[in-house]
């Protein structure tokens, strides 16, 4: 049978991490899962998608739960060609598993959701005029995120804590910076992040606790009913 869903990961399918949030909201028997990194090796993967110096970075996970860093326009390119193999095998809706911002991705015939073009105006119309803090996974990622989040009624403050190579700890420390900063709602934003994470934080923080993966997974489970 033909998956008429598919999910598309930045790094290796399939996301043991999100699997379960995944398989909570998705049917698994209508559900494909494709990495733009399947089958390359460390080699490979350093020659086509490596940054370089100034690149706008992109995080994700192979599947040995390393953590690698990727050159953003390079994964674009990729990921452009993944959604026209998807499109030809027949898959209608396409849901991409990475938060990051991406300009020029298009789909002829399948809808796409991407998470950049859904999550800020979701948050921002879920947080109103409260100032928001946003957990990245890498400190590069920070001065990249000013036009993503541009909708938000103030600029919102970030923290750094990765949820491939963070523990609980840092985890914590990166939230509480948030919070010293002024934030009033915390956002927990790359797939990477799951339930667990936001379980953990929000049982020690005073304030909101949301989790992009879950916003979307919500989304895309509507659409396919």
């Amino acid at each position: 049978m033909t998956a008429s869903f598919a999910t598309l990961t930045i790094g290796q399918a399939p996301r043991s991490d999100i699997m379960p949030l995944l398989s909570a909201y998705l049917p698994a028997e209508r559900v494909r899962h494709v990495g733009l990194l399947d089958g390359l090796d460390a080699g490979q993967i350093a020659e086509r998608y490596a940054p370089q110096r100034g690149d706008k970075l992109l995080v994700s996970r192979l599947l040995d739960g390393t953590q690698v860093t990727l050159c953003a326009a390079r994964v674009e390119s990729g990921l452009q060609q993944k959604i026209r193999e998807l499109e030809a095998a027949g898959c209608q809706v396409i849901l991409l598993l990475c938060t990051g911002e991406f300009g020029r991705l298009q789909a002829e015939q399948a809808l796409l959701l991407e998470p950049d073009r859904i999550i800020p105006p979701l948050i921002s119309a879920i947080v109103g005029e409260h100032r928001v803090g946003i957990v990245v996974p890498v400190a590069e990622q920070v001065g990249q995120q000013a036009r993503k989040w541009r909708q938000l009624a103030a600029p919102p403050s970030y923290a750094v804590a990765s949820p491939y190579l963070a523990d609980d700890a840092a985890l914590e420390q990166a939230a509480c910076a948030l919070l010293r900063q002024g934030a009033e709602v915390v956002v927990l934003d790359c797939i990477g992040y799951h339930q667990r994470h936001r379980a953990f934080l929000q049982a020690r923080l005073s304030v909101p606790v949301l989790l992009s993966n879950v916003l979307v997974a919500k989304l895309a489970a509507e659409l396919i009913g």
